[in-house]
């Protein structure tokens, strides 16, 4: 395979002191991106808010060490499960790194969807990107200051309600409002919300195009994931060049007429014509707009289009390669080991202790009594009382609850004590069983009768 060339230097038209204004523009590409973006963003804003059986529908809880998850309840003993999933995603996002380049973080990485709303914002309050450029460096007085106090305003809100709603997929959101408005919100979770809400605000409003580039760390190894025939946006250069503007093109003049459009609308501003570079995050941006700019001269779309390296040499793209296939094979284990899973998830989850303060008790020549504390955790709906017994190579009897009432010792520690009455090895293993409606557990511990 031949070598990608990446080009990592380059200055950003529109640009004063450092800084480049973006131009929006419009076209089939950006109409996708939204169709994956916005229910994205609804999703992101509107899942934190529904509930099932008056429990959130999605939450990640360290307080109970529980994972509520679209209805049905996971212990922390589950969280492989997960693990899985982002396996499962990452192979996703290798998969498609290989066949179609970065479409992810162009149309899909919530930091490129939140740096679009931010950038909206900015032609909302201050204008076109060239009014915004013309304008850069110019003291602020009377209209301009009152417009650059409401960007910085809807940032701030925009970035506060990300914050919140992210909070809210670990704390349930309702009580942080709560707590919020009765002034009772603790300091750890007013600093955590600070914190998000500034790291929000100077990833999609300042600093923007440096996360891709510096940041991220798929800006690196994507010259690793891609090959000839990964489809990418491109520049074709044997149609485009010698570019030159319409008034001085000649008769070997391209199809390029260098009016930088490509490069104003690219949110990383780089120019896709000087090839593929780390910076590009393939939204298609500078495909719409150079598409526009063809229709207007009459002339064949696709200058700048999805393209391989193959392709742009004429040649033919394999659609189907080694690299590919490993990628979609390892997905889809990945996606039917989390799906039989899901199907054997911990529905009564049971954690036995020792009475650390005395090994054993001798109630007389024949019993031998041994304390300990039991925890009984439901994941399964409808799951109130819980029968326990004991077994083991002898006769034993269990004193405390013999059914545990969930609804009011779900979690809670509760003090037992097994006897044992002519126990002849010092160590014996007892097995505590836990019967439930539909749902069973055992737990093995020790039983001692004497030190070692």
């Amino acid at each position: 395979m031949d070598q990608i060339p990446v080009i990592q230097d380059y200055t950003p038209p529109l640009a004063r002191d450092g800084k480049f204004h973006v131009r929006l523009t419009e076209g089939r590409f950006q109409n996708w991106r939204r169709l994956s973006s916005w229910p994205m963003i609804a999703l992101f804003f509107g899942l934190v808010w529904v509930q099932f059986d008056g429990q959130p529908w999605l939450l990640f809880s360290f307080e109970h060490h529980r994972i509520n998850l679209f209805g049905s309840a996971l212990s922390w003993h589950d969280l492989p499960l997960l693990a899985g999933l982002m396996i499962a995603g990452a192979s996703l996002l290798f998969f498609l790194a290989v066949a179609w380049g970065r479409v992810w973080c162009g149309f899909a990485c919530p930091q490129s969807i939140w740096t679009w709303l931010f950038i909206r914002i900015e032609q909302f309050t201050e204008g076109r990107a060239n009014v915004r450029a013309r304008q850069e460096g110019q003291s602020l007085r009377a209209t301009r200051l009152l417009r650059r106090i409401a960007k910085h305003a809807l940032w701030i809100l925009l970035a506060s309600a990300t914050a919140l709603t992210f909070t809210g997929y670990f704390v349930p959101i309702r009580e942080i409002l709560a707590d919020a408005i009765q002034l009772e919100m603790s300091p750890a979770l007013w600093g955590w919300l600070l914190i998000m809400a500034a790291l929000t605000y100077a990833n999609a409003g300042l600093v923007r195009e440096k996360i891709c580039l510096h940041a991220c760390p798929y800006s690196r190894f994507q010259g690793v994931m891609f090959d000839r025939d990964t489809r990418t946006v491109s520049y074709d250069a044997s149609r485009g060049e010698p570019r030159a503007q319409r008034r001085n093109a000649g008769a070997d003049s391209g199809d390029c007429v260098d009016c930088g459009l490509c490069v104003q609308v690219c949110p990383t501003g780089i120019d896709i014509r000087d090839g593929l570079q780390a910076a590009c995050i393939d939204c298609a941006a500078c495909i719409d707009a150079c598409d526009d700019v063809m229709d207007r001269l009459k002339r064949p779309k696709g200058l700048i289009r999805f393209a391989s390296q193959a392709q742009l040499a004429g040649q033919r793209s394999r659609l189907l390669r080694p690299l590919l296939a490993g990628y979609g094979t390892v997905l889809l284990v990945a996606i039917g080991a989390v799906a039989w899973g899901f199907s054997d998830t911990t529905a009564l989850l049971v954690e036995i202790r020792r009475d650390r303060g005395t090994l054993f008790t001798q109630l007389n020549e024949h019993t031998v009594c041994n304390s300990y504390r039991i925890k009984v955790e439901s994941f399964a709906k409808d799951q109130s009382l819980i029968a326990l017994s004991v077994h083991g190579p002898g006769d034993f009897t269990l004193f405390g609850p013999a059914t545990i009432d969930l609804a009011e010792s779900n979690s809670t520690w509760l003090p037992y004590r097994v006897c044992g009455r002519d126990i002849e090895p010092s160590r014996t293993q007892l097995q505590f069983s836990f019967e439930g409606q539909g749902a069973g557990a055992s737990e093995q511990t020790t039983f001692l009768t004497r030190a070692r």
